[in-house]
């Protein structure tokens, strides 16, 4: 067989010569851009040369500190075939995490998007590497700032070569990109993206029985592009010629819902916050989402009366993803096997609520401190996987030998499988309650109260306890309408469904739960600031 090298140059080629015409939507600040594929090659290749002028060379880190849009798409071919690697640095990190993971990978350019400059002004002073700053703006002059030496992006890219040829020589095994995990302890650790790793994680995108993404489908990465790839989704719609939307800075729900009825996207991802907030928007206001095929949803558990929205009420299947910022992301998918066919509509809410089936590529077991666990749907492990879109360590970090070990990355996630190999995620390690001996999951209590019409949201975390070593307490925020009264009804509801001594001790009710940069819950700020209030008796 040919040893032809899998690169990211080979994705966009073939856009390039396949699907010149198709299109690529992008909001701005300035409103929403329309480029072909055609156009977008060019911008790319000016982009490469621009940066290649710049004195960007094979092995630099470049980092963009930007939005969903064309340009951020632009670097994201750009830096990587020209043999240079593309840092996407997560903008919702804290200043300190900002300046520390720039520093850490060592960027020698910062693209920035405009509206987005004054958070890295206020890190400037601290960033060792950087050389050299571009502004990504619509408009024709720069803004004013303290950033220096500054240049504009469009102005680079009309100086620059729009046949600007990659070299042809990358070795698929070259590093593309990287990313950094949101630090919930610690500092963030960076993970390594190489172009085979890339390229054979968009082809699993593409496969019919995981996201089936193709051609014809019109796809709206919500997932932000700063954050594990935007799940792959960017990657694979260049190559597989797929029309874009791009939503840019102003991601309300509104905002989504129009681009979704003007655009007719087929196929879309974000995180469970993005999906309650849109579901509840259209209880209250009218939008046509019937083009969609599918709604991806991943970062976190998304609760069941979200599931039952979309499948029920609108007709959108809405599969759940497992993945992490290690695995590129893509682990699992809750698609629906033929055997499944004719099941109720609470079975199928069910199976949706689970992370699924690994996709084909990757190999996952779930062990527990006696093997690997039986696939009964009840006993408990760790899951760990391994595969070729899989990172084998972190970037220069000690902490690798804790996660990688034997060939295999240990998630830190406790799970359980079911007869069929459905993967269903009951904790984090560190999350995970033990009770008396006993172990409690809180992404089962939570799943459980968010099911209820009064509760927005719920987060469940352990305190200690003198007799019990841990209890559960849940941090509840109500739905609109309703008020803490509510507390016992919400007790009965969950004792109908667990046994005694799973239900929380407590019911907290807040106006809202701290979260991620990514939209999880923060669970080590509510265990700090619930353990230094109480302990349980």
């Amino acid at each position: 067989m040919m040893n032809t090298p899998l690169t990211l140059t080979g994705l966009l080629n073939r856009a390039e010569r396949y699907f010149s015409k198709k299109e690529i939507v992008s909001t701005t600040l300035s409103g929403v851009q329309r480029f072909t594929y055609g156009e977008y090659g060019k911008r790319t290749r000016r982009l490469a040369d621009a940066l290649s002028k710049l004195s960007m060379g094979k092995g630099d880190k470049v980092a963009t500190f930007a939005w969903n849009t064309h340009r951020h798409l632009e670097a994201y071919f750009a830096v990587p075939c020209t043999g240079a690697v593309l840092h996407m640095v997560n903008i919702r990190l804290s200043p300190e995490h900002v300046a520390y993971v720039i520093n850490h990978a060592e960027d020698k350019i910062l693209l920035v998007d405009e509206d987005l400059v004054p958070l890295i002004e206020k890190v400037q002073s601290e960033l060792k590497t950087v050389e050299k700053y571009i502004i990504m703006s619509d408009k024709d002059t720069l803004p004013e700032t303290t950033l220096s030496p500054v240049y504009s992006y469009e102005e680079l890219l009309k100086e620059a070569d729009e046949e600007f040829v990659f070299p042809e020589d990358l070795d698929e095994n070259t590093p593309a990109g990287m990313c950094y995990t949101s630090a919930t302890t610690g500092n963030p650790k960076g993970v390594v993206y190489t172009h085979r790793g890339i390229v054979l994680h968009s082809m699993a995108t593409g496969l019919a029985d995981s996201l089936a993404l193709s051609e014809r489908d019109v796809c709206m990465p919500i997932v932000p592009m700063f954050h594990a790839n935007a799940w792959g989704l960017p990657f694979a719609s260049v190559w597989f010629g797929t029309k874009l939307v791009l939503p840019g800075p102003n991601m309300t729900p509104q905002a989504i819902a129009s681009l979704i009825q003007e655009e007719k996207v087929t196929l879309t991802a974000g995180v469970p916050t993005i999906w309650l907030a849109f579901i509840n928007l259209l209880e209250k206001e009218n939008y046509d989402i019937s083009s969609l095929r599918a709604v991806v949803c991943g970062g976190s558990a998304a609760p069941k009366n979200i599931i039952r929205a979309f499948e029920e009420k609108h007709n959108v299947p809405f599969i759940q993803g497992y993945g992490m910022t290690e695995t590129s992301p893509l682990v699992s998918l809750s698609t629906l096997t033929s055997e499944m066919d004719n099941i109720s509509l609470e079975d199928k809410v069910d199976t949706r609520a689970s992370q699924g089936l690994v996709i084909p590529g990757l190999d996952v077991r779930v062990i527990n401190e006696n093997g690997d666990v039986p696939w009964d749907g009840k006993t408990m492990g760790e899951l760990i996987v391994r595969g070729p879109w899989v990172a084998h360590e972190y970037y220069k970090d000690e902490r690798t030998k804790d996660t990688f070990r034997n060939g295999w990355l240990y998630t830190g996630d406790i799970a359980k499988l079911n007869d069929s190999g459905y993967i269903q995620i009951t904790d984090r390690t560190k999350d995970l309650i033990k009770s008396g001996g006993e172990w409690i999951s809180s992404v089962d209590l939570e799943n459980a109260l968010m099911t209820h019409d009064a509760v927005y949201e719920a987060a469940v975390i352990a305190v200690p306890h003198e007799k019990w070593q841990e209890r559960p307490v849940a941090c509840v925020v109500l739905q609109e309408g309703y008020a803490e009264s509510i507390k016992d009804e919400l007790v009965s509801y969950l004792s109908s469904q667990f046994a005694k001594w799973w239900i929380p001790d407590e019911l907290i009710f807040m106006d809202e739960i701290p979260k991620t940069s990514v939209g999880k819950f923060l669970k080590r700020a509510l265990r700090e600031k619930l353990g230094q209030e109480m302990t349980v008796e």
